[in-house]
């Protein structure tokens, strides 16, 4: 019993080191509530305590308290980035080159360690039509805790995002160009898609600047600028902070992706007894963003059944089909489209047996969401739940009794949905403390199955993009200690720091996907940090100040403040030495 966004990896790394058969070997994941990816990786008390139990013949378990979670499991953000643009006077980037030195603790734990050995930082600017980018990247290694998978998409995504977007906010300060106009030069248009990066990605859809005007409108931007002007006059400091993004979700095609070299497929189970309920199994693992709800929205979309009437049951090795576990937003891209695939050779089967009951022609069935019917007699058709019935009591010669299938979905493509995230904040110019007073977001995830998780999930992100940009870093004194290691000294933002936040939506469909989603569960806070930071940067750029390095602390706010400079490094530690 485990905590673990992905049972069947940890099952196969145990099979690998313990030389165990599969089926000796059973991983329950329970209901592990939440996760963001710092249950992913197969962390060595996982198998210390496995083999430990083998040597003992005993049963042992592993447990870790907050302080030891803090300090020992995979962190990320730890990098340092630099770059430069060159750009045309109108605002048109020519070229970007960017270099990062990234901390990967005492050894590198992340996935793909030979091929990604900085994770996907190429993802930066995918939103925006570059002709040339160039990226270099140096890995150290320090007496930390090994880096890896942590925290709501640290693939070196949110990096990425980040600094792509505090690069662009930058640019327009240098150029004396309007930040909105900038990202309008540049962004690849509605009618250029598929539209392959200057990094090699492969982006596919997308309506980027509605998204953005959406925004834009939402906010009131148009008059922002006096109001930001009047402001000042009266001793206060009112900054706007713009991010727009697409990031690469939905990992991904056997071709380019693997963990332990197993291909990044995702699969599903699905049987109609013959009442016509429905037990689905998946390969995936909810830690929280419902799967239960939207698993069986889907096979109601597909069927036509209620979906109170589809059982999920997910987790458990010895009951679910192989899957790749959850995160990377991969859940609706992957093993929603295996749930899409499972659930449409299903009706495939249940069309021959309407036809056997409606003794007429397979080519003479149609369908409608729930029934077959007769094409030249509307009136005569057969429910799916008949059809479910007749499949173990009255199916056509040589077909095979009962109705279910399983399917095994391996993306084309990674996903790329689309954001517009603007805050609007108020600088306290006596202290550096900064208030949100609005935050406006646009989403363009693809088709939304249901629109309260998705919701949800985006509120969930610009939580956490907040906690970023304000309050948060895990410090360390000159002998490698941790000495953040608690809820004292790292900050959780509660109900009375988080600001509200508008939500808005676009839906650009994802051409490759059977329902068209793009999946949704990170994309807040890999592009909500940058309209945070951004927003207090707009606040104190007029005394000369282009960047506060992240979380975006009050005293550093007052110290740019106070002497026009920027204001850069990591946060001073204090140590016996």
């Amino acid at each position: 019993y485990m905590t673990t966004q992905a049972p069947h990896i940890i099952r196969a790394a145990v099979a690998m080191i313990a030389e165990l058969p599969e089926h000796m070997i059973r991983i329950i994941a329970p209901d592990i509530g939440g996760g963001f990816g710092n249950k992913v990786p197969v962390y060595p008390g996982y198998v210390v305590s496995i083999l430990a139990s083998i040597l003992l013949e005993k049963p042992v378990k592993w447990i870790e308290d907050r302080t030891g979670n803090l300090i020992s499991t995979g962190f990320a953000r730890d990098i340092y980035l630099e770059g430069e643009m060159a750009l045309r006077k109108d605002g048109k980037i020519l070229g970007v080159r960017m270099n990062c030195i990234a901390d990967h603790g005492a050894f590198f734990s992340d996935a793909q360690p030979s091929k990604f050995k900085i994770g996907l930082l190429h993802s930066a600017f995918a939103c925006y039509d570059i002709p040339a980018a160039h990226l270099t990247a140096r890995g150290v290694y320090t007496n930390k805790a090994p880096g890896g998978v942590a925290y709501r998409c640290s693939f070196r995504v949110t990096e990425a995002m980040f600094f792509q977007e505090r690069m662009v906010e930058t640019a327009a300060i240098d150029l004396g160009m309007d930040p909105a106009e900038i990202r309008r030069v540049n962004f690849v248009r509605d009618d250029d898609f598929p539209h392959r990066t200057a990094f090699g990605f492969l982006t596919d859809s997308g309506q980027y600047t509605k998204c953005l005007d959406l925004g834009l409108e939402a906010i009131g931007y148009d008059t922002f600028r006096q109001e930001q002007e009047e402001a000042r006059k009266r001793g206060r400091l009112l900054g706007i902070g713009i991010s727009t993004m697409t990031e690469p979700l939905g990992a991904g095609n056997s071709r380019e992706f693997d963990i332990l070299g197993i291909k990044m497929f995702d699969s599903a189970e699905l049987r109609i007894h013959m009442t016509g309920k429905a037990l689905l199994r998946t390969g995936a693992r909810s830690q929280g963003q419902g799967h239960e709800t939207t698993w069986a929205q889907i096979v109601a979309h597909e069927l036509g059944l209620p979906a109170e009437d589809v059982t999920v049951e997910e987790g458990d090795t010895d009951t679910a089909p192989f899957g790749m576990g959850t995160y990377a937003s991969r859940s609706t891209p992957v093993a929603g489209a295996a749930i899409s695939m499972a659930a449409r050779k299903i009706r495939a089967k249940a069309r021959k047996i309407a036809a056997h009951l409606l003794e007429v022609s397979e080519e003479d069935v149609e369908w409608e969401l729930g029934r077959f019917y007769v094409r030249s007699r509307p009136e005569q058709g057969v429910t799916i739940q008949e059809a479910a019935m007749a499949a173990y009591s009255n199916m056509p010669d040589g077909m095979e009794p009962g109705l279910e299938a399983i399917a095994y979905y391996d993306p084309p493509n990674l996903t790329w949905p689309f954001a517009a995230y603007i805050a609007k904040v108020e600088v306290d110019p006596e202290t550096g403390v900064w208030d949100v007073l609005r935050m406006v977001a646009v989403d363009d995830c693809g088709v939304r199955i249901n629109p309260m998780i998705v919701e949800g999930q985006i509120m969930g992100g610009l939580t956490e993009a907040y906690a970023m940009a304000s309050m948060q870093y895990i410090t360390f004194d000159a002998e490698g200690n941790c000495i953040g290691s608690n809820f004292t000294d790292y900050l959780l933002p509660t109900a009375w720091e988080t600001p509200g936040f508008e939500l808005h939506e676009v839906v650009t469909p994802c051409p490759h996907h059977p329902i068209g989603a793009k999946g949704i569960g990170e994309c807040a806070a890999v592009g909500g940090p940058a309209a945070f930071v951004n927003a207090v940067i707009d606040a104190v750029k007029h005394l000369g100040v282009k960047n506060i390095d992240m979380p975006v602390l009050p005293d550093r706010v007052y110290e740019a403040i106070k002497t026009g400079k920027d204001v850069s490094g990591a946060p001073p530690v204090r140590t016996d030495g």
